[in-house]
Order: C-alpha cells, then sequence, then structure tokens
C-alpha cells in the first residue's frame, strides 16, 4: 500500500526537476551572465607588498674568494756563526727596515779587522820607504854612481806595494762588512713572527731557520681568480684606469677595507679555466691576514640611470622573467621584463618596465592576472643602493669568482 502511495510522489519530483532545468535552458544568456561565480575569498582584494621602479646608478660587480698574502715575506738569517748574545725585539713587534733586532759576538770578527788594519799600515811604511828608494836610486843613475837597474827595481816595488794596500783595503771592507753581520738588522718594514732562537745560542749561517720571520702586512695583497669567461671585460676595464677592489667581512657584505687590483696573470689555469689576480690593500686597521680566506669583489663598470626594482618582485615562469604590474584600478597585470643583472637586493629592469610603477614584492600565492589587490603598508624605497648579501668565507666556491646571477629571481608562484 505505501509503495503504491510513493510511485506518484517520485514521479512528480523528477517531473519538477526535469521542469527547472529546461527553464534555466531557455533562460536568455544575458541573465545567465548575471548570476556571479563562486570563488574562494569572494571578491575581496588580495594583500600585497609592493615597491616602486626607481632609476639610479648601478655598479657591477665580478665577486670571487681569494687567499691573503704579505706583500714581503722574510726569513731572517744570521750571515756569521757565533755566540748570540742579544736579542732585541718582542715577537710580533712592528720593526722599521734596518732595527736591530739581534747581536752576536763580535770578538772574533773585530780582531780580524784590526788584523786587516794594521797590515795595511806595515805595508804603507814599506811603500814610503820604498819611494825615498827610487828617488835616491834614480839620483845616482843620473850621476852615473848607480846602477839604472836599482832604480828600475825600486819602482817596481812601489808599484807592488801600492797594489798590496789596494789589497789590504779590499780585506779591510770585508772584515768590516763581516763585523757588521754580527747585529742582524731588520731588511724590510713588518711585524716580527715568533722567535726561533734564545739568547745564549750559538748560530751559523746555514742555518735553516732562522732567527726570526718578518711579514710586510701594511700595505698587504690579496690573490683571487675569476672565470677566464670575465677575462675580457676586466681587461677592458683594467686598460682604462685602475680598478677598485673591496674586501668583504664574515658576512659577506661588511666592507672591511678598499683597494686595488695591481695585476692580472699572464696565463689562464687550464685545470679549473681560471685566471689570477692579484689587489693591493692599505690594511691599516690590520682586517687583512696572511693566509686568510677573504671573499672579493672587483668593480669593474658602471650601468647609469638605469631602471631598478627590488630582487623579490622578479618572478620566473616558462617564457621568462615577470613582473606583478600594479594598475591604476588596483588590478594586477602580469608583465615580461628584462633582467641584464641582479642581486639579492635588486634587480636592474632593461625593458618592460617604467620608473615609477609599482610592483608586487610579496604576497604572490593568490596572485592572477586581472586580480584586485591592497598594498599592506606603504613601500620603502628598497631599491636604493645598498650592499649586497656576498658569498660566505666559510663557504668558498673553489677559488672561482662568480657574476652576478642573471636573469630573474625565485619568488612565489604566478
Amino acid at each position: 500500500m505505501i509503495r503504491k502511495l510513493l510511485r506518484p510522489l517520485a514521479l512528480v519530483s523528477v517531473l519538477v526537476v526535469a521542469a527547472g532545468a529546461v527553464a534555466i535552458g531557455m533562460m536568455p544568456r544575458s541573465q545567465q551572465a548575471q548570476r556571479p561565480a563562486s570563488r574562494p575569498g569572494g571578491d575581496r582584494p588580495v594583500p600585497v607588498l609592493a615597491a616602486a621602479a626607481s632609476v639610479a646608478d648601478v655598479p657591477v660587480y665580478l665577486d670571487g674568494v681569494g687567499t691573503t698574502k704579505a706583500l714581503n715575506t722574510v726569513t731572517v738569517k744570521p750571515q756569521v756563526d757565533g755566540k748570540l748574545i742579544k736579542v732585541s725585539f718582542k715577537e710580533g713587534q712592528d720593526v722599521p727596515r734596518g732595527y736591530v733586532l739581534a747581536e752576536i759576538d763580535p770578538t772574533t770578527y773585530q780582531a780580524q779587522l784590526d788584523q786587516a788594519v794594521a797590515l795595511k799600515a806595515q805595508h804603507q811604511a814599506q811603500l814610503a820607504n820604498a819611494r825615498m828608494d827610487v828617488e835616491r836610486y834614480s839620483q845616482l843613475a843620473k850621476l852615473n854612481a848607480g846602477s839604472q837597474q836599482q832604480a828600475d827595481a825600486a819602482r817596481a816595488q812601489v808599484a807592488q806595494l801600492e797594489a798590496q794596500i789596494k789589497s789590504d783595503d779590499g780585506a779591510i771592507d770585508n772584515a768590516r762588512a763581516i763585523l757588521a753581520y754580527t747585529k742582524v738588522v731588520a731588511p724590510i718594514d713588518g711585524r716580527t713572527g715568533i722567535r726561533q732562537v734564545d739568547e745564549g745560542n750559538i748560530v751559523r749561517a746555514s742555518d735553516t731557520t732562522g732567527i726570526v720571520v718578518i711579514t710586510q702586512i701594511r700595505p698587504i695583497s690579496v690573490l683571487f681568480s675569476l672565470p677566464q669567461q670575465v677575462l675580457g671585460q676586466v681587461n677592458k676595464a683594467f686598460g682604462q684606469g685602475a680598478l677598485a677592489v673591496e674586501a668583504l667581512g664574515v658576512d659577506g657584505r661588511t666592507v672591511i677595507d678598499r683597494g686595488t687590483l695591481q695585476v692580472v696573470d699572464n696565463q689562464v689555469d687550464q685545470t679549473t679555466g681560471t685566471v689570477r689576480l692579484k689587489a693591493e690593500f692599505p690594511n691599516a686597521d690590520l682586517q687583512l691576514w696572511p693566509g686568510q680566506f677573504v671573499a672579493v669583489r672587483l668593480l669593474v663598470s658602471t650601468l647609469k640611470q638605469v631602471v631598478v626594482v627590488p630582487t623579490a618582485a622578479v618572478q620566473r615562469g616558462p617564457n621568462g622573467t615577470f613582473v606583478f604590474v600594479i594598475q591604476q584600478d588596483s588590478t594586477i597585470a602580469q608583465r615580461p621584463v628584462g633582467i641584464s643583472q641582479q642581486d639579492e637586493a635588486r634587480a636592474v629592469v632593461t625593458s618592460g618596465l617604467q620608473p615609477g610603477e609599482q610592483v608586487v614584492t610579496s604576497g604572490f600565492a593568490r596572485l592572477a592576472g586581472g586580480a584586485r589587490v591592497s598594498i599592506s603598508q606603504p613601500a620603502d624605497d628598497t631599491t636604493r643602493p645598498s650592499e649586497p648579501r656576498r658569498p660566505g668565507i666559510g663557504r668558498p666556491e673553489g677559488g672561482e669568482g662568480r657574476r652576478r646571477s642573471e636573469g630573474g629571481g625565485g619568488g612565489g608562484k604566478p
């Protein structure tokens, strides 16, 4: 009985649904378009952060990791044998050229000098007597009271003694030089290291360790490498004048010293495909130390009055780099742009963007072409010149330099 009652009701329901479908299908399209499409979040604007494209001068750097090396390094060794009677320097002391570092017992060498001086005096006395003999025998020969042979022999004796005195002068100079070697002096301006020998020891000229090592650290040099692909760019810029080089701290962005490029090596290392360069730094604050690894950047040129945006605004897609531009009606337009170079702070735009246009820098997750946005807070001037982050010293990339990456930086997906 109940089943018989339910069958008419089910049939009526099916007829009502079918009639509704037919009515919607026959409805004019203009009325159908007025029905709002359901989507997550409705028509609420997407909150984003934005910044304006600006015009600035952008320096072009080549980055690398190098090794600090003392400008000059000297192992101070004794030049004579003897007992070390005095050490006049302290370890780690800055000494000027000519500073007396140590003294060796000079007694033996002073005696040798005295002997050479006495021998010269003896020969000078003999020379004086020989000259008188020449005069005497010459007068006798004129009076036929003596032979000419005696006069000639006297002249030969004078010449022999004059030559002997010149030899004595050389012996005296040699003895005086050896005596001077008993005072060990600094050959360069620099800083002393750890002392290798103590007072009272016998030192010899054949010793290999020496007394102390002096390194010249003001100024100081840094050796670093760059890829061979940038060699032409470096040589062209170097040919136009001195190039500035900056040494960076452990954070990769703080400049600890500024110097100049001194030389580009005359050959490329075929095993690594790199070329070595040498820069010199004044090192006034002793922030650079021999043997230290340091990140460096070489300024090769400056791009004048180019359009720049924050690097965070540059996105990558299947067709290349693009940015989201905020239009006057607060809607988004996805626009392809050309990027010549970028770092972690800003990117140089070569095409597709005009100065003053607002670009999205954060909040890409819900963005699409035509979406409405609201800027969450006033954009700071993030495009002003800043010190970009550099590779850390603790992570050298094989000693090779690398140019700023070209192309866009990844952010959120479009």
